[in-house]
């Protein structure tokens, strides 16, 4: 594990930094398994993002997210959410850049068929591996979502979770 987060920290810093005038498009795709005695829960999810930096270090686009959770017993749950973002980064090397996401949208889940809001703020890290192409590295970040399903009642959650999850995602910088 050790080594890993070795090889992680050692690629981040080989990142440049995006260009005015260019197109950014990157993602994240996940997956997570958990049994606990018969019980079993799945969950896959995939989020894009397509962005404009319009200024040095600013950049606004959208954002979506597709999750599937499958639970033992139960049928599965899909989730969906579509939103815009505003990310601010900070070049600290050619390689390396810091920046942090700002995004606010609607979601969906099949479950009751429950809607509502989502925020993030994530501040990441960004190594450019070649050409405007490179990785993307979080530790977590500040989360606020709520949902209003049918039959349950509202569902509203904050979260702080810093140093509790890994996300490393790709990204490339197309310059116009």
């Amino acid at each position: 594990m050790k080594k890993l987060l070795l090889a992680v920290v050692i690629l981040v810093t080989t990142i440049a930094s995006a260009q005015k005038n260019s197109i950014l498009l990157g993602g994240n795709v996940g997956f997570s398994s958990e049994k606990i005695g018969d019980s079993k829960l799945e969950n896959f999810e995939f989020s894009p993002k397509a962005g404009y930096q319009f200024a040095e270090k600013w950049t606004a686009g959208v954002e979506g997210s597709i999750m599937n959770v499958k639970s033992t017993g139960t049928d599965k749950t899909e989730k969906y959410k579509i939103g815009g973002f505003v990310r601010y980064s900070t070049p600290l090397s050619q390689m390396f850049s810091f920046y942090t996401d700002l995004g606010v949208g609607y979601q969906n889940t099949s479950l009751n068929n429950a809607k509502g809001m989502y925020a993030s703020l994530t501040p990441a890290l960004f190594i450019n591996m070649k050409n405007g192409f490179g990785l993307n590295f979080s530790i977590g970040g500040i989360n606020y979502d709520n949902l209003d399903g049918k039959n349950d009642p509202r569902q509203q959650r904050l979260g702080f979770d810093f140093g509790k999850t890994l996300n490393i995602g790709v990204s490339k910088n197309f310059a116009l």
